[in-house]
């Protein structure tokens, strides 16, 4: 059996990725390389560390596993946690899995836990969604506000034409004006 990783460390790392803190995330990261024994179970554990890290920094990786799990939901975090340590104790994984699965583990029992509201992983796909639909309704309701105002112009009635035109003042006797000259 390995030395394991601090446990502090891989906490408050937990906490930093959920919180998108992603600078001091990384010196944690950092901190937990130095501190972890060689091992190829750690090795995994650090592995699936960086993946969580480089996966929630990116945020728009369609593929992968935090960007379509709740991580508002206890009872689906329970039920994820529980399929990760059967991986963590299957004796056909290599211990390099067993490491990666049980970093996934740690993961799943801390994420209850925090105080810190949970801010799930959106893709950049979804929300770009979002934004064509706003855009589409707004337009729609523009097109919307335009055919009411056009109808209203056309239910109004129109003012007698004499009155727009203005009065063309009559020269002297013998002149022309250029009123004369459009008749």
């Amino acid at each position: 059996m390995t030395k394991p990783i601090p446990k502090v460390y891989t906490t408050r790392f937990f906490q930093l990725v959920t919180t998108r803190q992603f600078a001091e995330a990384e010196r944690i990261l950092e901190r937990v390389k130095q501190k972890m024994h060689v091992s190829e179970r750690n090795r995994g554990y650090f592995q699936a560390l960086y993946g969580m890290l480089l996966t929630q920094k990116n945020n728009d990786d369609r593929y992968a596993f935090l960007s379509g799990v709740d991580l508002t939901s206890r009872k689906q975090l329970k039920n994820y946690r529980k399929e990760f340590l059967s991986h963590v104790e299957s004796r056909l994984h290599a211990e390099y899995d067993r490491g990666f699965f049980e970093a996934w583990a740690d993961y799943m029992k801390v994420l209850p836990r925090l105080e810190a509201p949970v801010s799930p992983v959106v893709n950049k796909s979804v929300i770009e969604k979002e934004e064509v639909e706003a855009t589409i309704e707004a337009r729609a309701e523009e097109a919307k506000d335009q055919t009411i105002k056009e109808a209203k112009e056309k239910a109004e009635p129109k003012e007698d034409s004499a009155k727009e035109k203005p009065e063309v003042k009559q020269g002297e006797a013998g002149q022309s004006t250029l009123f004369d000259f459009s008749r």
